[in-house]
């Protein structure tokens, strides 16, 4: 070997791990057969990959829930891990470059901070932030909020009533009652409108900062208590259709969302714009309008579809 290959090696450029090899062949050949189940045996042939080394792979792969093992006809499939890994992936990609391009657009032309995040797992994850000189952000990019009530409403509101459902079947971050019903008004009026209007004072925008943090949960009982009292009109902060067109004064808004959506239809990020003063009805129209102009362009761009598109007259 020559000296610039010995130095190659050592650095590591040149390194292969087959152990590695072996679990990506096996979870490529199931992800190329998705609709299909797999004996130990078909899996070690048609995979190259020896029959007690195969068994040792999808063992941890079942373990770790990325397979699924058929106990009857001891058959392997994918398995649930692999979906929030998948979306998140795919989160990942479609906010790249593209999406930071976007939101420093729109920060430019409006003066106002943006973000997009996301939901990863049981986590919401801040993926991109964008501010004007001298505007401090209200989070970071990477930080994570729990994704249980009453934290997270907006990443529900364009997805099927079933998965409204279940996020507030979730243990809540505070103990608070929230109106079913009246969400689902607030849920028709976004997918109708394209974006959400939220009003909250500088004092419960800190205290829903407080509240969404991951120490929420181990403060003490009364604490809580007294927390989830005070955000427990969590629905009512909200601007929406009927408030909006019912009242020609200034309403207080704090920020407004928008969703894009994936190749499945499904929500893949939302898209904020940090208003925080006081504005009319006609203004609300022009930023929401924007605002969802964007999510719009990001859903397109990634080759996602807005299954409530038809509801605008698009």
């Amino acid at each position: 070997m020559g000296d610039s290959q010995s130095a190659g090696a050592r650095d590591g450029l040149e390194r292969t791990s087959p152990p590695t090899a072996r679990v990506m062949r096996l979870l490529d050949f199931l992800v190329a057969h998705p609709e299909e189940r797999f004996g130990l045996a078909e899996l070690s042939r048609r995979c190259e990959v020896s029959k007690p080394t195969c068994l040792g792979i999808v063992t941890e792969l079942v373990a770790g829930g990325y397979l699924t093992r058929e106990p009857k006809g001891k058959t392997y499939g994918l398995g649930p891990t692999l979906i929030p890994a998948g979306r998140a992936a795919q989160r990942a990609l479609s906010a790249g470059p593209m999406v930071r391009a976007h939101l420093e657009e729109l920060s430019g032309r409006f003066h106002a901070i943006c973000t997009a995040s996301a939901v990863v797992g049981d986590k919401i994850v801040v993926i991109e932030i964008v501010a004007p000189p001298g505007m401090r952000a209200p989070a970071k990019v990477g930080q994570v909020y729990p994704f249980a009530p009453p934290v997270g409403l907006m990443y529900l509101l364009w997805e099927p009533d079933e998965e409204l459902d279940r996020w507030l079947a979730r243990e809540p971050v505070l103990p608070v009652d929230l109106d079913r019903d009246h969400l689902r008004r607030v849920a028709a009026d976004c997918r109708a409108s394209g974006y959400l209007v939220e009003g909250m004072s500088p004092e419960m925008m800190r205290l829903h900062t407080m509240m969404a943090g991951a120490v929420a949960r181990d403060l003490p009982a009364d604490v809580r208590y007294l927390l989830g009292e005070m955000v427990s009109s969590l629905g009512e902060r909200m601007y929406y259709g009927e408030t909006l067109r019912d009242s020609a004064e200034s309403h207080r808004v704090s920020l407004i969302a928008a969703p894009a959506f994936d190749a499945d239809a499904r929500q893949s990020l939302v898209l904020n714009m940090y208003v925080d003063r006081e504005v009319t009805n006609a203004e609300i129209a022009t930023l929401g309008s924007a605002l969802s102009g964007v999510a719009e362009r990001i859903t397109a761009e990634a080759g996602g579809r807005d299954p409530f598109v038809s509801l605008r007259g698009k």
